[in-house]
């Protein structure tokens, strides 16, 4: 049995083993693979794993031998299910297994916005505070989470770690959710989304990406915030209204953004938000723990050996 893994650089840059997995088959692992590289390295696989790389029908198609394809992660965007549902070609992905990571990125983001370390820590290795005449200084205003409003959009795994760790810090926590958990949740009061974006001092966003959120946060959604409020957006770039976030950042319209995801991956040289005042953004890294990738490594396996165990589990339903 042969198996390929298309873009095996990000989920595991040499830290971590395939090992369990080499050992179910033939295993050929490709650090990176162009889109007119999938069929050729995929003709003969019985098994393929990927996490970015696109198959849609004609690739799929091109693949006769094909039994199961893996995704390396919860989005399921990689791949056309419809297509594969069409041509018999299981689908399975990965749940659940960066819920951490991603909460305490949350927080490394938001306390960059708050706190400002990266700038203290500069100034201090530029000589500012050998030269002060104070014992210490500060370069911008440090805001207090304790006692501020934490508003989530979305309250799965993810949005429920980031309710605990907010409260933890002493903040009140608004939520706006499809689905209302029957009796509630102690310290979280669920509302709806105006009054969550009305009330709220910091917005992190945990809901899917789809026609209803795509630019979830545009300007008439902006218009709603206050403008001391901060944005937080570890999901999908197209939750986001670029042009709109950019534009409310440079005008004084909101406080700050944090931002671990953008609409293109990488982004183009000209997205206004790399340029964008008070906008902190990682390279989508909140989910890339070695922590969470040995998890997602291990769960990809058992995918794999239930699979072809006759039980295959975490199917992607078309």
């Amino acid at each position: 049995m042969k198996i390929v893994i298309l873009d095996a650089q990000t989920t595991n840059p040499n830290d971590l083993s395939w090992d369990r997995i080499a050992a179910m088959g033939q295993l050929t692992a490709y650090e990176r693979t162009a889109p007119d590289q999938i069929v050729a390295r995929c003709v003969d696989a019985d098994i393929v794993f990927t996490n970015k790389t696109y198959l849609g029908y004609q690739e799929l198609r091109a693949l006769p031998r094909l039994r199961f394809l893996g995704l390396l992660s919860t989005g399921t965007n990689a791949v056309d299910v419809a297509a594969a549902k069409k041509l018999g070609i299981p689908v399975t992905y990965i749940p659940a297994y960066s819920t951490p990571s991603v909460a305490q990125s949350v927080f490394a983001l938001l306390l960059e916005l708050t706190n400002q370390t990266s700038l203290h820590n500069q100034a201090v290795h530029d000589g500012a505070w050998t030269n002060s005449r104070d014992f210490c200084f500060t370069l911008s205003p440090i805001i207090e989470l304790s006692g501020l409003t934490l508003g989530l959009v979305g309250f799965g795994a993810i949005g429920r770690a980031v309710a605990t760790i907010g409260g933890a810090f002493g903040m009140h926590i608004l939520v706006q959710t499809r689905t209302v958990p029957l009796g509630g949740v102690s310290g979280v009061a669920f509302v709806e989304l105006p009054e969550l974006l009305r009330r709220s001092d910091v917005v992190s966003l945990h809901c899917p990406l789809n026609d209803k959120t795509k630019d979830l946060i545009r300007r008439e959604t902006i218009a709603q915030m206050k403008p001391s409020a901060m944005l937080i957006n570890t999901g999908r770039g197209g939750l986001v209204h670029e042009a709109d976030l950019a534009a409310a950042l440079n005008s004084g319209r909101l406080a700050g953004a944090g931002l671990d995801v953008l609409s293109s991956e990488p982004p183009q040289a000209d997205n206004p938000l790399l340029t964008a005042d008070h906008c902190v953004i990682t390279p989508h890294i909140s989910w890339a723990s070695k922590a969470a990738r040995a998890r997602l490594i291990d769960v990809a396996t058992e995918n794999l050996r239930a699979f072809l165990d006759g039980t295959p589990i975490n199917l992607v339903e078309a």
